[in-house]
């Protein structure tokens, strides 16, 4: 199978996906998520997810139990988008590299805030 039809169809299954999540997914549990990314086997039949979640490791625990139980339905929703044979059976994996970027930026500012105060503290000498 080609790399580019692997390509398309992880692409739409992430925007479908995001979709059904938004609009169609009822679960209180579900907190706020970002889908990051769709990787898929070769054979198509199976696609990880993977998701972002707002939030302490409560939240992100729940909201990922919340998407493992509707899994089921995401992919019978998803289903009725796709014009393939078969319709991967759908992981949810936890990806915490938007926590990370938000870390880092957090510790970026910081130290720059700490460097300006440090020139200013110069400046006035």
């Amino acid at each position: 199978m080609s790399k580019h039809r692997v390509f398309r169809l992880a692409e739409h299954i992430k925007t479908e996906v995001a979709r059904i999540i938004s609009e169609e997914v009822k679960d209180p549990r579900l907190g706020f998520v970002t889908l990051t990314g769709v990787k898929t086997d070769k054979s198509l039949r199976l696609a990880r997810v993977y998701v972002s979640v707002l939030g302490e490791e409560a939240a992100v625990a729940t909201s990922m139990k919340a998407l493992n139980s509707a899994a089921g339905f995401i992919r019978g929703e998803l289903g009725k988008t796709m014009t393939a044979h078969y319709v991967p059976e759908l992981r949810f994996v936890y990806d915490p590299s938007i926590r990370q970027g938000a870390r880092i930026s957090a510790v970026l500012r910081e130290v720059g805030a700490t460097e300006t105060d440090a020139y200013r503290a110069e400046d006035e000498n």
